[in-house]
């Protein structure tokens, strides 16, 4: 083996290292691998550079800006309201139509921006049959995996391993490729879930008492964070002190640690929510919900002459305003930051009541030193209140935070119906171009994005928001490195002790043994960085075997997207881990088995379509 092999190995080494400690970005650790090549000698300039004009690279980033496009228009969105239409009443049933709703979103686009547009639906649909979230949530993130199997564009590794088939002198895979041997894994995953996995997933019983389909309250979610429990209300009795004063001028956060979060005032059809600013005046009769400990809340009620009501109160807002549940998504810019630090309230327009935290937390409450002094993590659930364009507008935000569900979400209409036309006019041009070989898919995505843009269906600025641009660069910077590993020689060396092992074994043995390692090195690194290292060698290992490349990179791509086992192993798995209230051992205990299912019938189906 030559020193520069060596070299080669040791920085793939390096990064996979940085890549299981998770101390650094991809991005970063990419970046870093590409430099270290360079200034090593083993890659030139443009070598190392050469994956920023990779077909592959460029199809990922347009694919983000058709993605987002459907979003904006309201497409996505309305495709995902829909699915209330025919998910059933019981749990089966709306498992079944979660899961296939799922799935299909994520055949055209990314699974993180799938779940991210499903979360809010499903977790109010859920409460709105009388379902625990947690009984869902994951479901959905492993239907978002299993849809990722479907078409070549569902995913990164799908057409990193169509171009290492191109590179390599073959046909790459086309839009269909992969749909025939998704379908059966599809259903084989769904086909577990219901009559297995659901069985252990947490939540079992949790709402057993509601029975058919009902609306979400505000009252409802308000409970589900323990503000029930929580809150406490009083009366502004004739003669109060508080009477006249404006909400600001009675200072009662400062002066006390209590923090009103609703007034109702006495009016002709009863008590009606008023809106809690600082402008809002005080007057008798006023019923006051507050969060504060029992004794700021006495010490207040005594300097002000208020009625102490012992009554559960029930929460309410005015009409302009509502309650939203959000999540933050790995690599959320507000992880690590107290609210204060964040600037959330100023930046979003918006007051987090409590913040829900997995490993059996208790909810964080409003105006507490807890709450203040609090870090945000990924995963962590937050209840907002605030005006509900404010709120619509979390729905944009869905790099640092994610909706998760909503009181009474209604249907609504697409937010423009001649954009969405154009969106889906467009969309559907693109993939029939895919499908038929009309023009090569790179480009076929490309003018499809331009257009998009040019429909005014995605502005400029959020086009490029919408690029996942750690997604890009990683797959840019990892390319130069698995060429090197190839050019070095590295890479022959690792299929000649392959090919020794496996020396005289059936095909089969030889898939199983590519799919497993593969499936190993993605519970600890991203789908992408899985695909970009194992897609050569696994062109090579087929040559080497006298073997045809397509069935051990379809395998490739299915053990990649099989993130099901830990929650490390996709961003997905973590966006609904603080949502459903998840454990690390849950996810082990539903997944494992799940990955273990999918990788045998990835055995049995690829080969059956894809020969040897």
């Amino acid at each position: 083996m030559t020193s520069e092999a060596i070299v080669a190995l040791v920085i793939l080494g390096l990064a996979i290292a940085l890549f299981v400690s998770d101390r650094m970005r991809l991005d970063v650790v990419a970046m870093t691998s590409l430099l270290a090549l360079t200034i090593s000698g083993v890659a030139t300039v443009p070598e190392a550079l050469a994956g920023f004009s990779n077909p592959a690279v460029l199809m990922i980033a347009g694919l983000f800006v058709v993605g987002a496009a459907l979003t904006d228009t309201g497409v996505a969105d309305w495709l995902g309201q829909r699915l209330e239409r025919f998910a059933g009443g019981g749990e089966a049933q709306v498992t079944v139509a979660v899961m296939g709703a799922t799935a299909l979103v994520s055949a055209f686009m990314s699974s993180t921006g799938t779940v991210a547009i499903l979360l809010p639906v499903v977790g109010t649909l859920a409460l709105r049959r009388g379902i625990a979230p947690a009984r869902l949530f994951m479901p959905v993130a492993f239907a978002a995996h299993l849809g990722s199997n479907l078409t070549l564009i569902s995913t990164p590794p799908n057409l990193l391993v169509s171009e290492a088939l191109r590179e390599a002198g073959r046909a790459p895979f086309r839009f269909f490729s992969f749909t025939a041997p998704g379908l059966v894994v599809l259903a084989v995953g769904v086909a577990y879930m219901v009559a297995i996995g659901r069985r252990a997933l947490p939540g079992k019983g949790d709402r057993a008492e509601a029975g058919a389909p009902r609306s979400l309250s505000l009252d409802d979610l308000s409970m589900e964070y323990g503000l029930g429990s929580a809150l406490r209300a009083a009366r502004v009795a004739p003669g109060s002190r508080l009477a006249g004063l404006t909400l600001g001028e009675a200072n009662l956060r400062a002066d006390f640690g209590v923090t009103v979060v609703g007034i109702a005032r006495p009016g002709p059809h009863g008590l009606e929510a008023q809106r809690v600013v600082p402008q809002t005046v005080f007057a008798a009769g006023d019923e006051l919900r507050m969060l504060g400990s029992d004794a700021a809340i006495a010490a207040l009620a005594d300097r002000f002459g208020l009625e102490a009501l012992s009554a559960r109160p029930v929460f309410s807002l005015p009409p302009e305003e509502s309650l939203a549940e959000v999540v933050l998504p790995r690599r959320s810019g507000l992880t690590g930051k107290t609210l204060r630090e964040a600037r959330f309230r100023d930046r979003y327009r918006a007051s987090v009541l409590s913040i829900r935290r997995g490993d059996g937390w208790l909810p964080v409450f409003h105006a507490t030193p807890e709450l203040r002094d609090l870090k945000l993590r990924a995963g962590d659930t937050l209840l907002v209140k605030g005006r509900l364009k404010h709120l619509k507008n979390l729905r944009d935000e869905r790099r640092d935070l994610v909706l998760v569900a909503e009181p009474d979400a209604r249907g609504d209409v697409l937010v423009d119906r001649a954009r969405a036309a154009f969106a889906l006019c467009i969309t559907l041009g693109m993939l029939v171009c895919m499908a038929f070989g009309w023009l090569p898919n790179v480009i076929a995505v490309l003018l499809a994005a331009l257009l998009l843009v040019l429909a005014q269906c995605v502005r400029p600025v959020d086009a490029y928001r919408a690029v996942n641009w750690e997604s890009v660069v990683l797959i840019a910077g990892m390319v130069p490195l698995a060429a090197a590993l190839e050019r070095t020689g590295a890479m022959g060396a690792v299929v000649s002790a392959a090919e020794g092992l496996l020396a005289g074994a059936r095909p089969t043995v030889v898939l199983g043994a590519l799919v497993l390692f593969t499936s190993i090195i993605g519970m600890v690194l991203s789908n992408t960085a899985t695909a970009v290292l194992m897609a050569p060698l696994a062109v090579r290992l087929a040559g080497a075997l006298g073997l045809a490349p397509e069935p051990l990179l379809l395998g490739v791509a299915f053990a990649s997207s099989a993130a099901f086992a830990t929650p490390i192993a996709s961003p997905v798995n973590i966006l609904v881990m603080g949502p459903g209230g998840y454990q690390f051992k849950d996810f082990t205990r539903v997944g494992l088995p799940l990955q273990l299912l999918v990788l045998a019938t990835t055995l049995i189906v690829v080969p059956l379509v894809w020969p040897f």
